[in-house]
């Protein structure tokens, strides 16, 4: 242990930063939902709830922003929570927000081949088995798996690779996402956007609920701020910069699949964004390229949050919570390399569970964010009342009235998972994949707690100033 690395590189730029927030927040979702929201919510409906979702997120965004400035540590949430509530409630958020990158890194890894069924129709062959009704093939899982062995590689040989990659990707879907809207703007038909609404507050509601999954991503900011070569103000500054560009690209990519398409088009497609794009050209060629950008968006989420969760995997494994081994720095390329591999051998894995894990996934990967975001407005306002004097390069006001938003937002989400509620958990799937991950946490914190696990002395990610805290872990 004593001969690797005190820290992490700083390597990432400003622009390298802002990219993987952006990428992460931006990936197949555009591409594959827009129908459902327009036609959930109505064109008007569906702005207003990403208007409304996107205000509620900066709110919560805020509170990242503030103490990813004050704590620009490897880790982000668990250094947060752990400062602002104790090492308990850290393991649970940390825990919790885990599970959400787990989710997104799994669900790429499914997504990619589900993706290439557009473009190459009919490439699957090699039957394995059928789950929930659909059948699942040898070469479809392999796109799947090959993928995040490649994803896994370039991330465990370095972040700046990674990141180049990212940036490139994200611009990429940018520029393809523009296309769209000019097409849209020059052959499109306002009068497409009517209904303006359906379904009234209940489908405004209907697409509210996607927000969260839709927006994680700018989370991942603070887990690499060590690794951001930047002033610390700087990083609370992009992270609010990355969400805003989020919501409006969302907006306007709603705005313009429905002046592209009209309700009955919009009713039978299948790749709503996709059709737009081709229907604003007059050419399949410009459906497909659309869905080259969603690939590229499937590419620059995964990547991201293969790079955060291992960020928190290692900063919990380097705190005591997790076994040693996951806190373990590359000698050469100086990634937390162990982690990295955790999280790419269950992407490896994730497409032998067909295309129905897609939903799945994704639900219960959406409860451990929200959760997660709770405990960080908690530690906000814990924070701004038990250290007033700490220093905040980057402030959220003047009060706690932003950490309680944040509060009242999360504990919001939460209840929409639960039974009875629009975005209720699925059971058995997506309980069973919940209940199983805080049945495996719940062993970990128990040996954490007993004290089986050693933090590093060296490498221990607290701030340093905090002695009362580094006392109570060596």
């Amino acid at each position: 242990m004593s001969k690797q690395p005190k820290q992490l590189d700083k390597v990432l730029s400003k622009f390298d930063v802002l990219c993987l927030a952006i990428g992460a927040m931006l990936g197949w979702g555009w591409v594959v939902l827009s129908g459902t929201w327009l036609n959930s919510a109505g064109s008007l409906g569906t702005l207003i709830a990403f208007l409304v979702g996107g205000l509620l997120v900066i709110f919560v965004g805020l509170t990242y922003a503030e103490l990813a400035s004050a704590m620009p540590k490897v880790g982000g949430e668990h250094v947060f929570v752990k400062r602002g509530l104790g090492k308990k409630a850290s393991f649970v958020g940390s825990w919790a927000i885990v599970l959400g990158y787990v989710s997104v890194v799994t669900f790429e890894a499914v997504a990619l081949p589900t993706v290439l069924d557009y473009l190459i129709p009919n490439y699957q062959t090699g039957y394995l088995w059928t789950i929930n009704g659909w059948d699942v093939y040898l070469t479809w899982v392999l796109v799947g798996s090959v993928g995040a062995i490649i994803l896994t590689a370039i991330n465990y040989f370095g972040l700046k690779t990674a990141a180049f990659l990212q940036v490139v990707l994200t611009v990429a879907i940018v520029g393809i996402g523009i296309l769209l809207i000019f097409g849209s703007g020059i052959n499109g038909d306002t009068k497409n956007l009517d209904p303006l609404f359906i379904g009234g507050a209940g489908g405004i509601m209907t697409v509210l609920v996607m927000v969260p999954f839709l927006f994680v991503g700018f989370d991942v900011i603070p887990q690499v701020a060590e690794e951001a070569n930047l002033p610390a103000r700087e990083i609370g500054k992009i992270l609010i910069i990355s969400v805003s560009a989020a919501i409006v690209f969302y907006m306007f990519i709603a705005l313009g699949v429905g002046m592209a398409l009209d309700k009955g088009a919009l009713e039978i497609s299948q790749l709503a964004t996709a059709d737009a794009m081709a229907t604003a050209f007059n050419s399949p060629l410009f459906g497909k390229i659309l869905i080259i950008g969603g690939i590229a968006g499937i590419v620059t989420s995964w990547n991201a949050f293969i790079i955060g969760g291992s960020r928190v995997i290692y900063a919990m494994a380097q705190d005591g919570m997790l076994p040693a081994w996951f806190g373990r720095l590359h000698p050469k390329y100086n990634t937390p390399s162990n982690a990295v591999i955790f999280l790419g051998a269950l992407a490896v894995f994730a497409p032998l569970l067909g295309r129905p894990a897609l939903v799945w996934i994704v639900d219960a990967g959406g409860l451990g964010i929200v959760i997660a975001y709770l405990m960080v407005a908690l530690s906000f306002v814990a924070l701004r009342k038990k250290e007033p004097q700490m220093d905040r390069p980057f402030k959220a006001g003047k009060t706690t009235f932003i950490g309680w938003l944040g509060v009242i937002f999360s504990i919001g989400f939460i209840a929409l998972y639960m039974p009875g509620m629009p975005a209720a958990l699925i059971w058995p799937y997506e309980w069973v994949m919940v209940l199983g991950w805080t049945l495996i946490g719940a062993y970990f914190f128990i040996k954490m707690n007993k004290g089986v696990y050693h933090s590093n002395d060296e490498e221990i990610q607290v701030n340093d100033t905090d002695s009362s805290v580094d006392a109570k872990i060596n």
